[in-house]
């Protein structure tokens, strides 16, 4: 299997690792950030999903193009599949999320905080006797603190936005603005494709005019929960989940048969790494109505993002 677990580069300046990304700063204010395969859960690095890397730049690529008349975006240029280069910003300390529908299954989703019996919750409050993935009844900015340092996200209300001096009032004002004219392209866009967007979540920066860019990823399977159109209604009257891009095979394989947090894991299957792959793909193609063209040239995927960086750097 054709696999890019990591993409270290030691000519490269200012080497920063993410958990699926490696990044690179240069000295003139651009960022290499570089897709690698690596699949992330539980805080910890479960496998490599062969093209994984590859599909979510490739949907961002999409996405950034069919938005960027409503906000600006980071992107300078795309030197390989798997590879954006970015213009280095001051990233926000907030994490915009902007749901459609009450769903989700992580701590802060406004289904979880429902079903505890909250019905206030940032900075709005909803109804009872709703139910779960009804759709509400206009889109919802739920805003969550962004832990640089590996902490959990907190929710966060506008007020406290402004009175922990997160954002000034200005800022809020216009980060909000972009979530939701993104968040709605989204949806009609999804919506010609069969699909819906359920939720996302947007991370915003500033160049240094203090200009708010917006940044990191855009609408893609990992960033947004999408789900299959014809099938919401009939899965929504019988309480069952609507169908959708289930690419949770390994996360799922894994909990199954250890504690993530605590143990080893086990060796994963390579069919079901591969059944992984084929939903990204199968996303990719439903998300952007492009046949997924796999970059198989050079003989591995390191040797051809090297080739290429490079190759974009001395052209610079």
């Amino acid at each position: 299997m054709r696999i890019l677990s990591e993409a270290v580069f030691s000519e490269l300046p200012n080497y920063y690792r993410g958990k699926v990304r490696e990044n690179y700063d240069l000295p003139d204010g651009r960022r290499i950030i570089i897709s690698t395969d690596r699949l992330s859960a539980f805080d910890r690095i479960l496998a490599c999903i062969p093209y994984k890397g590859q599909v979510l730049t490739q949907t961002a690529r999409y996405w950034f193009e069919e938005t960027r008349d409503i906000c600006p975006n980071h992107v300078i240029a795309y030197p390989d599949p798997a590879v954006v280069v970015g213009k280095r910003l001051t990233i926000l300390p907030v994490e915009m999320v902007v749901r459609g529908y009450l769903a989700g299954t992580t701590g802060t989703s406004i289904l979880t905080l429902y079903k505890k019996g909250e019905r206030s919750m940032y900075g709005v409050t909803l109804p009872d006797g709703m139910k779960d993935n009804q759709k509400l009844p206009s889109p919802l900015i739920t805003p969550t603190s962004k832990e640089f340092d590996g902490g959990h996200d907190a929710p966060l209300t506008p007020d406290e936005i402004i009175e922990q001096k997160l954002l000034s009032a200005e800022q809020w004002q216009q980060v909000s603005a972009y979530a939701l004219a993104l968040f709605a392209r989204g949806q009609e866009k999804a919506a010609e494709r069969g699909l819906i967007l359920v939720d996302t979540k947007y991370e915003f920066g500033v160049d240094e005019n203090g200009t708010i860019i917006l940044a990191d990823e855009i609408h893609t399977p990992d960033s947004s929960r999408y789900w299959i159109a014809d099938g919401y209604q009939q899965a929504f009257e019988a309480g069952q989940r609507p169908p959708s891009f289930d690419k949770d095979f390994v996360r799922s394989w894994v909990a199954e048969r250890c504690d993530p947090y605590r143990e080893d894991i086990p060796t994963i299957p390579e069919d079901l790494i591969e059944a992984t792959s084929e939903v990204y793909i199968k996303a990719y193609e439903a998300i952007t109505g492009q046949r997924f063209v796999a970059d198989d040239s050079h003989a591995t995927p390191l040797e051809r993002v090297r080739a290429n960086v490079f190759s974009y750097l001395k052209q610079q």
